[in-house]
């Protein structure tokens, strides 16, 4: 419907106005300060960041409730990646929030979400700008694995000061008597985040499959 389709505008216009402004202000401060404003990316940019991926649960619902037309699970794996990547283990731990892979996962997240943000907006119109829509379905492919790598990354970088601060351990009452050390959990998230990698590309070749067909290409052409 018309009120749908101005609603999902309207919110793929605040996302990109979100990432937009992060994406911009990281390549600023970097010209600007060069490697000296690595250290604190995350206190410049982390707020919004924050919101933004906060926003994004939305479209968990978008989906369910079939305004969405995206395959449920591959958007609600990528969504939960970063949910817990950024808030339980980049929010959580300061002395990762300095680090290099912070930037460069920051960076990833915004170009993806620029490009993927700006696609929707003129889809909503009826608007297929060929190139955009190659490097929406294309531009995912390598790089979606990359994030996953930085993610990776951050989060063996992290265990050390969760082993330290004991951080998210707990212990359970009797009768149970048992400690959930959060280390192991997310040396067991690991091997999950390189799963769900494995299904989400083969989901972005089937994408772009999809859109880029040489029959789809012709019909948003004409």
């Amino acid at each position: 419907s018309f009120t749908m389709n101005t609603y999902l505008f309207v919110y793929d216009l605040v996302q990109f106005c979100g990432h937009s402004w992060i994406f911009t202000n990281m390549i600023i401060r970097f010209m600007s300060f060069g490697k000296d404003s690595v250290a604190d990316t995350f206190y410049s940019i982390g707020l919004v960041m924050r919101l933004c991926q906060l926003l994004s649960i939305l479209e968990i619902l978008h989906i369910f409730i079939g305004i969405d037309k995206s395959h449920l699970f591959p958007r609600f794996l990528q969504i939960t990646e970063r949910i817990i990547v950024l808030f339980v283990v980049i929010n959580s731990q300061e002395e990762v929030q300095g680090k290099y892979v912070v930037c460069i996962l920051f960076f990833l997240w915004n170009l993806l979400d620029v490009v993927r943000h700006t696609y929707n907006m003129l889809a909503r119109m009826g608007i297929y700008y060929l190139p955009l829509t190659w490097l929406n379905f294309s531009l995912c492919i390598p790089l979606y694995p990359l994030s996953v790598m930085a993610k990776a990354f951050a989060i063996c970088v992290s265990l050390p000061y969760f082993e330290s601060f004991g951080t998210y351990s707990i212990k359970l009452p009797f009768p149970f008597a048992t400690l959930i050390y959060f280390p192991y959990v997310l040396k067991m998230y690991l091997l999950v985040l390189f799963i769900g990698m494995c299904f989400i590309i083969q989901n972005l070749f089937s994408e772009r499959k999809a859109h880029l067909g040489k029959g789809n290409i012709l019909k948003k052409r004409s």
